[in-house]
């Protein structure tokens, strides 16, 4: 072999050995781009719900005094609790014929699944507890009412409730009920969007409560009476019953509540719906909207409000908007408010 040949292989080797050297700073290049988005995915996220025993939830609500008892419903009786760590909560009780009915149910799990649930505008659900003839649901509490309180319990709770406060509530539910079908995999269908299933904190946030709950009910029809007038007439025909038209649905009557400040009557089929539809139809506002607020001098926010209403309650499922579209209308509402 010549000089010549030797300086020629040279020259390859030396072409090969940068080759590999470029490839290896290109792969180690792309190894440290990749490595804020494994941070990323990464990231801790809400932790499911704790298991409390029942000693625990005994303790912490004196034995399930009555004296605590903050709500009564169809799913069960709420208490006012506080933990072994001092923390105050509020513990839903689920009626005992409720439990024996659903006793084949992965009750833990469906819980854990739903803990997952992190918005500012939904109650958290913080724990559980499960034993024989007793299923306890442990959630933030934080001294909040709900806004059937405010609406039509409390009188004081109206002058609180004025009209920025309703337009403001309207849209914190609509965010609400928009992550829990849009954003949880697999989607959380609510099953009874009321008055009552929305909670008020202490900086007037609205904030939905007992979603996904409402598997308990089964398809007894005695026990669906609290869900009459919340539910659109599609709930009782099809056999799935609850969907995510029917929390629209739901929402609407809310709207409707909101403005005219009537309560809807959850044992008869849709009477404030078939009162409220053709004054809002016909723009008969002075006989529609709440007489113990003063209509406001630029009425178009509440008119734009009483429409989106009209479209939850007054379509069928086919017709009727998602909460995607309602929720951007709403917060829109929101934003611009002028009162």
């Amino acid at each position: 072999m010549n000089r010549g040949e030797i300086i020629i292989i040279y020259n390859v080797i030396l072409v090969i050995l940068s080759i590999i050297i470029t490839i290896l700073v290109i792969l180690l290049f792309i190894c440290c781009k990749k490595k804020p988005i494994k941070a990323e995915e990464t990231l801790p996220t809400k932790q499911s719900a704790s298991s409390y025993s029942l000693m625990d939830i005994h303790t912490a609500t004196d034995g399930f005094n009555y004296r605590r008892i903050i709500g009564q419903g169809r799913i069960g009786s709420v208490y006012a609790a506080i933990l072994p760590n001092g923390e105050q909560v509020a513990v839903k009780r689920i009626h005992p014929s409720l439990v024996l009915s659903n006793a084949g149910l992965g009750f833990s799990s469906i819980m854990k699944w739903l803990s997952l649930v992190d918005h500012p505008n939904i109650v958290s659900i913080l724990g559980f507890s499960e034993a024989p003839g007793e299923r306890i649901v442990v959630m933030e509490y934080e001294g909040m009412l709900s806004l059937d309180f405010y609406l039509h319990q409390n009188y004081d709770g109206v002058a609180l409730l004025d009209w920025s406060c309703r337009l403001r509530i309207a849209a914190n539910v609509a965010k609400g009920i928009e992550y829990l079908h849009e954003v949880m995999a697999p989607n959380i269908i609510h099953g009874c969007i009321k008055p009552s299933n929305i909670l008020i904190d202490v900086k007037f946030c609205a904030r939905v409560c007992d979603y996904g709950l409402y598997f308990f009910l089964g398809n007894n029809y005695e026990r669906k009476l609290g869900l009459m007038g919340y539910v659109d007439d599609e709930y009782w025909i099809e056999k799935k019953g609850g969907s995510k038209e029917s929390d629209v649905y739901g929402l609407g009557v809310v709207l409707l509540e909101l403005l005219s400040g009537r309560r809807n009557s959850d044992n008869q089929e849709n009477l404030l719906v078939k009162w409220a539809l053709p004054l809002i139809k016909e723009m008969k506002f002075s006989e529609f909207l709440d007489p113990r607020l003063v209509i406001p001098s630029d009425i178009r926010p509440i008119v734009r409000l009483a429409k989106v209403a009209l479209a939850c309650v007054g379509n069928s499922r086919k017709s009727r908007p998602s909460i995607v579209q309602v929720a951007a209308i709403l917060t829109s509402l929101e934003v611009g408010l002028s009162f």
